[in-house]
């Protein structure tokens, strides 16, 4: 079973994913970041991808498509908050552009 992060464990992780653009989300114990892409076809094919990997850890972000742009959002629900989970998931992401 996934857990909340610790405080510990927030500094750790998050920190990392704040100097990648990843931000906390105003009164929610999440995180955001807004991916920009050259075109609809980049968005979403970069989406395909990142969902490969949502789906095979069973953690789904909360996220839209505008064109060329995907906002996303990460928490995870059962905890009710963010976990190592979201982290993992944030780091795939990243790692997903180019």
């Amino acid at each position: 079973m996934t857990e909340k992060l610790s405080d510990t464990g927030r500094k750790t992780v998050l920190e990392p994913l704040f100097a990648t653009g990843w931000e906390m989300v105003e009164d929610r114990d999440a995180i955001r970041k807004t991916f920009k892409f050259d075109d609809f076809t980049a968005a979403f094919g970069w989406m395909t991808r990142a969902a490969m990997y949502a789906e095979k850890w069973n953690h789904h972000p909360e996220w839209s498509n505008v064109y060329n742009t995907v906002e996303v959002t990460l928490s995870t629900h059962d905890v009710g908050g963010l976990s190592s989970l979201d982290a993992k998931l944030a780091r795939k992401m990243d790692g997903l552009i180019g």
